[in-house]
């Protein structure tokens, strides 16, 4: 894509604009800021596919009716480590800030504790909620179902969701350790994105309605994706489906795409957050350990190897410094919203 394909923007005109996409479609205030610095967080890291992109992806959702605009999250402590949220129908984002805090205080007190958002409407990555955990000194682990959209390994109907997980790791003076990844071949983001490019997709990432493989983005988008790994990526995504949805008592991705009867919007469902305090196990040995720890993510990029969240970190740096270039024609489709 070339530099004229594009436009420069500051983050703060990023936000901007997302606020004002999210405010004409009647988001309440506490949601607009909410979802909002979730998208600017997806430019800000170089996550094209997690950014303003999804502004498109909310607006089809509140178009459907498929989300609450003016839900009010609940808090309920159910249990001395467990924490619930109902999030009343409406986007996750402002039911993890909700419970977040309660979380936290949770795992400090036991040592490990659980958050688990019920009816969630949920659209972006998994890695801030993880990422914000781990900057308090908390190891942090979170996944969530979707809609049906993959096949299991050896299979060719879809019945898992993307079903992402993401962990992360305190690192003293500097930022966390964190990876986020879909257990599918890929987020459905990028397929979407290749889509509107007009662009093929690699092998391996989809299948056809036949269930042949394709690299065409919308033959895959109407046909199955594929987990990553063959059979590893398709037990991980069972993990997911059972962990955060009959374990939390919410819905796998077939019962999130069956209530979508065919609107094509965001997955309702649930989402797991699992926050442990390594002093619970370690107490005054506590750094100590976590210096071990340094010498293992040493050892892994003294040999030339990437930790994953490095590009995003670096691509953060690169944001704050010189803002993001976002592809005018999707630029062009998020402004024809506020007409």
């Amino acid at each position: 894509m070339t530099e004229t394909d594009t436009e420069t923007m500051t983050l703060d005109a990023v936000r901007a604009l997302a606020r004002s996409v999210l405010a004409r479609f009647g988001l309440s205030p506490a949601h607009v800021d909410a979802v909002a610095e979730t998208m600017v967080a997806g430019e800000r890291d170089g996550c094209a596919s997690h950014g303003i992109y999804r502004l498109l992806v909310c607006a089809h959702t509140i178009r459907a009716g498929k989300v609450r605009l003016d839900a009010e999250p609940v808090a309920e402590d159910c249990a001395p480590a467990l924490v619930r949220v109902h999030a009343d129908g409406g986007y996750a984002q402002l039911a993890f800030a909700l419970g977040r805090p309660l979380l936290a205080q949770k795992a400090r007190r036991h040592g490990i504790a659980a958050l688990a958002i019920n009816n969630c409407v949920h659209f972006a990555a998994l890695w801030p909620e993880v990422e914000v955990l781990a900057e308090r000194g908390l190891v942090a682990f979170a996944c969530t179902p979707s809609h049906a959209w993959v096949a299991p390994a050896g299979g060719t109907a879809p019945i898992f969701g993307t079903n992402p997980i993401a962990f992360g790791w305190p690192r003293p003076g500097g930022h966390p350790y964190v990876f986020d990844f879909a257990t599918s071949a890929v987020a459905r983001g990028e397929i979407e994105l290749h889509r509107r490019a007009g662009e093929p997709i690699p092998p391996g990432w989809g299948i056809d309605a036949a269930g042949a493989p394709t690299t065409d983005a919308e033959a895959a988008l109407a046909g199955a994706m594929l987990t990553f790994g063959g059979h590893k990526g398709s037990a991980l995504a069972t993990m997911v489906e059972l962990i955060a949805g009959p374990l939390i008592g919410d819905m796998t991705s077939r019962e999130s795409i069956a209530a979508d009867a065919g609107a094509k919007a965001s997955p309702l469902g649930g989402e797991l957050v699992i926050a442990i305090d390594p002093a619970g196990f370690l107490g005054a040995g506590v750094a100590a350990h976590l210096a071990r720890a340094e010498a293992l993510f040493e050892g892994i990029a003294g040999q030339g190897a990437r930790l994953p969240s490095q590009r995003r970190y670096a691509a953060r740096a690169r944001s704050l410094a010189e803002g993001v270039r976002v592809p005018r024609a999707l630029l062009d489709d998020i402004l024809a919203l506020l007409d």
